[in-house]
C-alpha cells in the first residue's frame, strides 16, 4: 500500500532525493517540520531532502551563543516584528529574514560517511558552487565554517545530528536588509563583515541583476544533488501535509524566548 510519500528506493545509480520549496514559513513551524522529517527519515520512510525557504525577521541562538552577542534591545525586535529563538543547532547567533535563503538539509549520515565535518564541508561546497552559477567567486576562511567572498560571509551554516539523521542547515544572503545584521555580532564573529549577493554583484555596477530568491534556490537545489550524489527532484509541498508537526518543543528543545507572550 503507498503510504504517499516518495519512494526511497532510485532505479538510477544516484540516490534519490526530494526538494521542497516552501517560501515564506514560521520559523517554529519549520522547526516542527523539520522534527516530523527527521523521525520518517531514522524509519526510512522518506528520502534525503532539503526544505528551502525564507523565514521572517528571526534571530537564533546555537549551542554555542553568547548573551553578549545578541546587540539589539527589545524595543527594536518588537519594531521590526522580529522574534528570538534557543535552537539545538551548533554555532552562535545567526540572523534569518526576508530576502534570505534558508535550506534545512533531512540527510541519513550513514549514506554520507558518518561524518558531520564532511557534510559540513559539502555544504559549503554547494553554496560555492550555486554563487559561481551567478558570478560571484566564493569559498572557505580556516577555522571558520560558510561561505564567504573575500573577507565578508555570504552563507551561515548550523547544524545538529540525531541518530546520524540532520536538521538545520544553511542560510544564504540573497538580498536581505543588512541592516539587521547589526541586531547581533553574526556568528559570533567580529572581525569580518557580512555581505549579501546583492551587495556583491551592486558593488562595481549598481544597476546589476539581482538573482530572484526562487532562481538562487533553483541552483542550490542543482548544486546540493550535485554535490551530495542525490537525484534531488522538486517535490510537491502537499507531500509533507502527512508529516506530524504539533511537537510543541521541536529539535530537541527549539524555544522562543522573544516576543514571550506570542502565541
Amino acid at each position: 500500500m503507498s503510504t504517499g510519500w516518495p519512494s526511497t528506493i532510485s532505479g538510477t545509480g544516484t540516490r534519490p532525493g526530494r526538494s521542497y520549496w516552501l517560501g515564506r514559513t514560521g520559523y517554529l513551524e519549520a522547526a516542527r517540520l523539520q522534527h516530523a522529517l527527521m523521525r520518517e527519515r531514522q524509519a526510512g520512510n522518506v528520502p534525503d531532502l532539503f526544505l528551502l525557504l525564507e523565514h521572517p525577521p528571526v534571530i537564533t541562538l546555537g549551542r554555542g551563543s553568547h548573551a553578549e552577542n545578541l546587540l539589539a534591545d527589545e524595543a527594536t525586535l518588537a519594531a521590526a516584528g522580529a522574534s528570538v529563538w534557543e535552537t539545538t543547532r551548533g554555532g552562535d547567533v545567526t540572523y534569518h529574514g526576508p530576502g534570505q535563503l534558508v535550506g534545512y538539509g533531512i540527510l541519513d549520515l550513514r549514506e554520507h560517511g558518518r561524518d558531520v565535518g564532511r557534510y559540513l564541508r559539502d555544504l559549503e561546497e554547494s553554496l560555492i558552487r550555486a554563487l559561481g552559477d551567478f558570478g560571484l567567486v566564493a569559498g572557505r576562511r580556516e577555522g571558520l565554517t560558510g561561505a564567504w567572498v573575500g573577507d565578508e560571509k555570504v552563507a551561515a551554516i548550523g547544524v545538529r545530528a540525531e541518530r546520524w539523521v540532520t536538521a538545520h542547515g544553511f542560510a544564504l544572503n540573497v538580498d536581505p536588509d543588512l541592516a539587521h545584521f547589526g541586531w547581533i555580532v553574526p556568528c559570533g564573529i567580529r572581525d569580518h563583515g557580512v555581505a549579501s549577493m546583492a551587495s556583491l554583484l551592486r558593488a562595481g555596477n549598481p544597476d546589476a541583476r539581482v538573482p530572484t530568491l526562487e532562481e538562487v534556490a533553483e541552483a542550490a537545489r542543482r548544486r546540493l544533488g550535485e554535490v551530495f550524489g542525490l537525484e534531488l527532484a522538486p517535490g510537491d509541498p502537499a507531500e509533507l501535509s502527512q508529516a506530524e508537526v504539533s511537537n510543541p518543543a521541536p529539535l530537541g528543545g527549539v524555544t522562543r524566548l522573544f516576543p514571550r507572550d506570542a502565541a
